[in-house]
């Protein structure tokens, strides 16, 4: 929402004051569509070029995420530190045979399906069954620093990947002012094709390429690139959930107390998804 209203000011306020000072919109107008045509087509070759279909599908998605925001809530993130709680608790009770058939088939699971918003993070289930598979099936005899560094690795590349989206709006966002320049040169070598004709057709021609530099540079530091450092809040925001499960699970396997693991958990989040304490505790009361 926020994005929305953000391009919709900068639109107002950059054709809005142009037109007050006494610029004139017509001719702007007439140009923008032509200089679109050159910047845009080769902005989409450049990432056609740079990007497989599958960062080309992921920059479809970034886009979204742009205009949506974070996937959790606050709500989700204290969900998600009950779930792991209530599995590493079913581990230590009664050990890894009763945690096997969750783990196995989470979509199975009476536990997982107490939390069906948590279950549409097909890789933050994966993080979570997948971890406590392999405590399951090495019987409880894996050092603590090994799973964390397993689950460490498992987190890098997914968040490499999510962010690679960000990685190619930014590379976008660094490139545009170039392509503009490049319309506006090509509008240049128009111009000089027609140097015979009268001083007002000149000035138009010449004013019809400078409009190419000035799409450019919007777009670039206007549009794509204050798009990319948003999504990359969004990502980083999506990443805390994993991080809180990461801390459950480490926490539990080295004996903490209940309370002690679920404020190691709680105190790693930012402030827009942490609960209070005694919020979470009675959550998990609740549960």
């Amino acid at each position: 929402m926020f994005a929305i209203i953000g391009v919709v000011i900068l639109l107002v306020m950059v054709f809005g004051g142009f037109a007050i000072t006494g610029g004139a919109l017509g001719p702007v107008m007439e140009a923008i569509p032509h200089e679109m045509l050159i910047i845009g087509g080769a902005a989409i070759g450049a990432i056609v070029t740079g990007n497989s279909m599958h960062e080309l599908k992921g920059l479809g998605g970034g886009m979204m995420k742009v205009f949506k925001g974070p996937k959790h809530n606050k709500q989700d993130h204290i969900d998600a530190i009950i779930l792991t709680s209530r599995l590493m608790k079913l581990l230590r009770s009664e050990g890894p045979v009763a945690l096997e058939s969750h783990v196995a088939d989470p979509k199975s699971s009476a536990i997982f399906a107490e939390f069906p918003r948590l279950l549409g993070n097909g890789p933050l289930i994966h993080v979570i069954a997948d971890t406590l598979t392999l405590i399951v099936v090495s019987s409880g005899t894996l050092e603590v620093h090994a799973v964390e560094d397993v689950i460490d690795n498992s987190l890098k590349t997914h968040f490499h990947e999510t962010h690679e989206a960000q990685h190619a709006l930014q590379s976008l966002a660094d490139a545009l002012p170039a392509l503009g320049i490049v319309a506006a040169v090509l509008g240049v070598v128009k111009t000089m094709g027609s140097i015979d004709k009268p001083p007002s057709i000149l000035g138009a021609m010449i004013g019809s390429a400078l409009v190419g530099t000035f799409m450019g540079v919007m777009l670039a530091y206007g549009m794509v690139a204050p798009m990319a450092g948003r999504l990359k809040q969004v990502l980083e925001a999506d990443e805390q959930i994993f991080h809180a499960v990461k801390q459950v699970i480490i926490a539990s396997l080295h004996g903490w107390p209940q309370p002690l693991v679920v404020e190691s958990a709680r105190s790693g989040l930012g402030h827009a998804f942490r609960p209070t304490l005694s919020d979470l505790l009675d959550a998990m009361r609740g549960k």
